[in-house]
This record gives structure tokens, C-alpha cells and sequence, in this order.
């Protein structure tokens, strides 16, 4: 039987959002899982976090997500996803950071054999849509299946309705 997880990455605290920076209680792709979620009762959720916590502040968050990209880190995760081998299809959700998706999502991707498996790809974003991060993902995850992905612009998580259901039929 197929089984589907989503997995996703996403950021509280300070944000940037429609042109200036807010404290968000849940971050934007942890408010676009919890719709699929309801959607796909049966799916697994696993949160992508990393060990080394991004600074509070937004701006030195920024630098620090930078200087990550520049190394091409692959940052320690806090844990895995047991069973791999029993999902089907991953929705992978990640935030637009200068047109790809941080580099905890390399670590992901680069963590398991996603060979024969389906990768639908979301992303909030601030005005970048999906950027180049489909191509860069599809290079981590060699033997996915990639569908062609969705942009949620990060301002409207809380009202995407018709783009979690654009994710859920690219899942099906």
C-alpha cells in the first residue's frame, strides 16, 4: 500500500513578510503542512530541523544562511526518518532563500536512496516563486521522481487552499 510523508522545513520567530520582518508563531510552510495534513489524514509528518539553530534575529539569520550556501553545508539534522523505504510519494516542503532551499534540505535529500519514489515539491517564498530549487533538488535526489512543484507565496499560507490542493493532486 502507498504510503506518503510529508516533510518539511520551516521557520518561526522572525520573518520576512510582505516587505517587512514579523514574528510568526508557526512558520509559513508548518501552516501550509498542517492543510495538507488535514487533507491526507494518513500521511507521516516529519519536521526538517537542524541541530545548529539559526539565530533569532532575522537579519543575522540571513547572514548565517548565506555563509552556508557559500561552504555548500550540509548541516547536521536532529533526526531521521525511520523507514524510508515504506513511503511512496514525499511532499517536501522548504522556504525560497535566494532561489534554492536551505541547505538542511540537501542534507535530507542527500540522506536516503529516494530512487522509484515521487518528490512533490512546495515552497513559500516572498516573491521568488520555486526559483531554480526544483533543478538543484532534482540533483540531490538522483532516481526521484520530481513533479513540477508549487509556489506559495509566504504572506498567503494562512488562506492557500487552492495551491494545497494543486500539492495534493501532483501527490496523487
Amino acid at each position: 500500500m502507498a504510503k506518503t510523508l510529508i516533510a518539511f522545513y520551516s521557520r518561526r520567530g522572525q520573518n520576512y513578510v510582505d516587505g517587512s520582518i514579523r514574528n510568526l508563531e508557526k512558520g509559513n510552510n508548518e501552516v501550509i503542512v498542517e492543510k495538507i495534513k488535514a487533507l491526507l489524514p494518513d500521511a507521516d509528518v516529519f519536521q526538517i530541523d537542524t541541530v545548529k539553530k539559526y539565530s533569532p534575529d532575522y537579519m543575522v539569520c540571513i547572514e548565517e544562511a548565506k555563509e552556508e550556501l557559500r561552504a555548500k553545508a550540509r548541516p547536521q539534522l536532529t533526526a531521521k526518518v525511520e523507514n524510508m523505504d515504506q513511503y511512496d510519494t514525499i511532499i517536501l516542503g522548504y522556504p525560497n532563500w535566494w532561489g534554492l532551499p536551505p541547505m538542511a534540505i540537501f542534507t535530507f535529500l542527500e540522506s536516503y536512496d529516494f530512487s522509484g519514489k515521487t518528490i512533490v515539491p512546495f515552497c513559500s517564498h516572498e516573491g521568488s516563486g520555486l526559483g531554480g530549487s526544483i533543478r538543484q533538488i532534482n540533483m540531490a535526489a538522483p532516481g526521484a521522481k520530481f513533479t513540477a512543484g508549487v509556489a506559495i507565496h509566504g504572506a498567503a499560507a494562512s488562506h492557500c487552499d487552492r495551491e494545497v490542493k494543486q500539492i495534493i493532486a501532483q501527490a496523487e
